[in-house]
């Protein structure tokens, strides 16, 4: 009797499956990404995100933004197509990892221009951003912490 219980309790357990941890998710989780969740959700690109990617994204911190120039973010939240083309800059198509982006020269962005990648000094450049986290891993993609907002070159 006690093994039955105990085969019905893991099938009870088995079928409780937790919430998706998509990237939108994990970013507002994380809690330090307040400024980049608002603006995904002014540029419309939230359902992009929570879809099933792969994506790798390259996420100011809100340290990152408060660098910006005074009135920056305020504008690009105004001009919902040059936030989207400026946050789509951050993301690559595909599940690439902090062991293979070190490999990369550049990385073609879903904005459709091409970030610099590079190490120096030991870390990793895209573009003069520096990465400052790496592989937090999510259902669809995989997110990397930078210092700074990089922006396209078109």
């Amino acid at each position: 009797m006690n093994r039955i219980l105990s085969v019905l309790a893991i099938g009870v357990l088995c079928a409780v499956s937790l919430p998706a941890a998509d990237i939108v998710d994990t970013a507002v989780a994380a809690g330090s990404f307040n400024t980049l969740v608002t603006a995904v959700k002014a540029a419309g690109l939230v359902e992009t995100l929570k879809s099933a990617g792969p994506f790798t994204v390259f996420a100011p911190s809100d340290e990152a933004f408060a660098k910006l120039p005074a009135g920056t973010v305020e504008s690009l939240l105004k001009d919902p197509e040059k936030l989207k083309q400026v946050l789509t800059y951050h993301v690559v198509s595909g599940k690439v990892m902090a062991a293979d982006v070190v490999h990369l020269k550049s990385a073609k962005t879903v904005q459709g221009g091409s970030a610099k990648v590079a190490v120096k000094d030991g870390a990793v450049m895209i573009d003069a951003a520096k990465v400052v986290k790496t592989d937090i891993v999510c259902d669809n993609g995989v997110i990397h912490v930078i210092d700074a907002v990089i922006l396209p070159k078109n």
